[in-house]
């Protein structure tokens, strides 16, 4: 299997050019920090609201259904699993309350000559609200109000934490993600921050996660051709072929790594005071401004609506 092309995490979308490319980058960056930020503390609808915005930024910005359907299957069948083990657990609150004062005996059949105490009528008032703690029970299974909170909040983040930040790779190229950052944190440059090699590492980073993809692809292919029997080796052996592949591994990935770095000097590249980087011009555009109007726009209904209860 094709890692680079069934998984692609990290991976920047050349083609087709969709909407959400011709964005800029800062405004993406800025929207995927509303998405991993807002549902801190928030409560469940709001949680709710913003994983299937996801969705439907997904499905509106027309990017072909091959590039994010088995990621977004893979994370929303694992979050509706974790939603209903989370839902049908224990919820932790299996503590007895006890009342702080005796309940008072009710005398029922009173003599003239002694008094004769019953035993205590049970009293049931009606409900006054329509409240319940439990939610649904069918013999040991129980799903109460708490259970069903930490449910939606799991899964949710879940979805949210892992999906955004793929939709945002897909669609934002590594150059124009350092340059938003280089750009957002320039003032820094006054503090004698070294904002131009942090966002150059960045870069590298970035460029270097299919470099890794592609490597534990090439070991994966290498072993299916040799078709090893697993279940003849026992553990001990296939635990040493394991560790030798990380060991093969981790080489292959110095090697790429000293490669990298030896393309660098021989286009003289020694320091941001010998080589100037050379970021792509950003300028806003009106749809920038108007989604930056939106942003602002989400923040005042998630601290006006969305705060947890």
């Amino acid at each position: 299997m094709d890692i680079l092309r069934s998984l692609p995490i990290g991976l920047y979308l050349e083609q087709p050019i969709t909407w959400l490319h011709r964005l800029d980058p800062r405004i993406k960056l800025f929207g995927l920090l509303t998405f991993l930020l807002s549902p801190i503390q928030a409560n469940e609808l709001w949680r709710i609201a913003i994983a299937v915005l996801l969705i439907v930024l997904t499905l509106a910005s027309q990017i072909p259904m091959r590039i994010w359907k088995q990621q977004m299957g893979i994370l929303l069948l694992l979050a509706f699993m974790t939603f209903a083990i989370a839902t049908i657990s224990p919820d932790g609150f299996n503590a007895t309350v006890q009342p702080r004062r005796q309940i008072p005996e009710v005398n029922v059949n009173m003599t003239a000559d002694k008094a004769q105490l019953s035993p205590p009528l049970t009293i049931k008032l009606p409900q006054p609200t329509a409240y319940s703690y439990v939610i649904w029970k069918a013999g040991n299974i129980t799903i109460t109000r708490r259970s069903r909170e930490l449910g939606v909040r799991v899964c949710t983040l879940i979805f949210t934490y892992l999906y955004a930040p793929t939709l945002f790779l897909l669609v934002t190229a590594p150059e124009e993600i350092t340059a938003a950052i280089a750009a957002i944190f320039s003032p820094l440059k006054f503090f004698k921050i070294p904002v131009v090699e942090i966002v150059l590492t960045l870069t590298l980073a970035l460029r270097f996660v299919p470099l890794v993809l592609e490597e534990v692809q090439n070991l994966g292919r290498a072993m299916r051709t040799r078709s090893i029997d697993w279940k003849k080796l026992g553990f001990k052996r296939t635990s040493q072929i394991w560790l030798i592949l990380a060991e093969r591994l981790i080489d292959n990935l110095f090697i790429r790594a000293e490669q990298t770095a030896s393309a660098m000097q021989v286009r003289g590249f020694t320091s941001p005071n010998t080589h100037i980087v050379v970021w792509n011009p950003l300028k806003f555009l009106l749809r920038d401004k108007f989604l930056l109007a939106l942003l602002v726009a989400i923040w005042g209904v998630r601290i006006w609506l969305g705060n947890e209860i």
